[in-house]
């Protein structure tokens, strides 16, 4: 049986991570096919540049877990090694090559940290609610430097980010405030480090500006919410059809399911540049059209970066 809203009565929190709220606000179809669409459309091959960036990370979290008098830069290189996914390269010395590459990056980077200098969380999950959502994502590392922490997030893309990067953040800001109000400790500064360039990108927020943040989360979300419970309707999820029963049918040029035009406009599709990197491409005719097709490698910088140990730099883009 439905169960039937209620005038006055106080909506369900939207749950979500910021990873969530950026999808919508990047390519609504791409939202659907992430988030809605069930069985979900089938992704593309792996990216190099996204296996890159998990190995580092991997790597980097590993070391933190190592006893202290482990953690040296040569551990940093065997952990990333034997830690290193080959998805997405054109071939194995291509992936031999960054393997290298990203060895240097991760033994670079830990060579200016304090091995005893230990995090509050390494890969730390952190969640707040409000009365519009129930927010929760997972901090790379957060540090305590004094009386507040602070959260660093770790970047392995072309570009070097720049505090304006930082500061514009949705997702550094959520982490935040998440910390704040879970570990009781006030915590304004988020950092983007940047592996390649050893350059940092920073940000010291208020609590103004962090508020500001969270009601653009709150906003966004409301959006999406709205959109999702008509999805909902439409599909038949909250009683008439189960949605494990049988699929909801494809839609002939491949877009996805075939929702109806008032559900398909709800979530209309963002074509650009991006798109060339989107795992949803095959199935989004706008997105063919607006951009070229992209080798699962093409993401890689052509040339490397030698690492510095700068203070400044700023956020990469999921891809280039």
């Amino acid at each position: 049986m439905e169960q039937l809203g209620l005038d006055g009565m106080p909506r369900r929190l939207y749950t979500c991570t910021p990873s969530r709220l950026n999808t919508w606000l990047d390519c609504r179809r791409r939202y659907r096919f992430t988030y809605l669409d069930r069985p979900a459309p089938q992704k593309g091959p792996p990216w190099a540049h996204n296996s890159v960036g998990a190995s580092v990370h991997n790597a980097l979290a590993a070391w933190w877990r190592e006893p202290y008098d482990r953690r040296s830069p040569v551990m940093a290189a065997v952990l990333l090694t034997n830690g290193w996914i080959r998805e997405g390269f054109r071939d194995e010395e291509q992936s031999a090559a960054w393997r290298d590459r990203a060895r240097a990056m991760v033994s670079s980077y830990v060579a200016t940290l304090d091995p005893g200098d230990e995090p509050v969380g390494v890969e730390r999950t952190v969640a707040t609610r409000t009365s519009v959502i129930a927010v929760s994502g997972r901090v790379d590392r957060l540090d305590r430097r004094g009386d507040e922490l602070v959260v660093v997030d770790y970047k392995t893309g072309r570009r070097p980010p720049t505090s304006d990067d930082a500061r514009s953040s949705i997702a550094l800001a959520i982490y935040a405030i998440a910390s704040s109000r879970m570990m009781r400790r006030a915590c304004h500064r988020v950092e983007l480090h940047h592996l390649p360039t050893g350059t940092v990108a920073e940000w010291e927020h208020t609590d103004e500006s962090l508020a500001r943040h969270l009601r653009r989360a709150e906003d966004i979300a409301t959006e999406a919410a709205d959109a999702d419970d008509a999805y909902r309707e439409w599909a038949g999820r909250d009683g008439k059809r189960d949605r494990t029963s049988v699929p909801a049918p494809r839609r002939e040029d491949g877009a996805g399911a075939a929702v109806p035009p008032e559900i398909d406009r709800l979530f209309p599709p963002e074509p650009g540049p991006i798109c060339s990197w989107c795992d949803f491409r095959r199935h989004c005719p706008e997105g063919r059209a607006a951009s070229p097709d992209r080798l699962p490698w093409d993401g890689l910088a052509e040339t490397p970066v030698t690492p510095s140990p700068g203070r400044d730099g700023g956020e990469d883009r999921p891809a280039p």
